[in-house]
């Protein structure tokens, strides 16, 4: 199973982090979603998001043009 891909380009804090709980709710636990985002402040939301929810943040990277990319994965069971 390949990664969910939630592309929120553009959107400003708090929506790329809202956006991707959505996403994580409809995924099955153990589940990775890749976050594509342009908000600066989402580096910090994204840690203290997956600080928060027990969800791991199992990679970060800054690309080309600014893009963020986040993938998170899914805690297996809730918190």
């Amino acid at each position: 199973m390949g990664d969910t891909i939630l592309d929120v380009q553009g959107l400003t804090c708090p929506l790329p982090v809202l956006k991707a709980n959505k996403a994580l709710r409809g995924l099955p636990p153990g589940a990775r979603l890749t976050v594509l985002a342009t908000d600066p402040a989402s580096v910090a939301d994204f840690r203290a998001y997956a600080q928060e929810t027990g969800h791991a943040l199992v990679a970060f990277s800054e690309e080309k043009g600014g893009v963020f990319r986040f993938t998170l994965k899914k805690r297996e069971e809730p918190a």
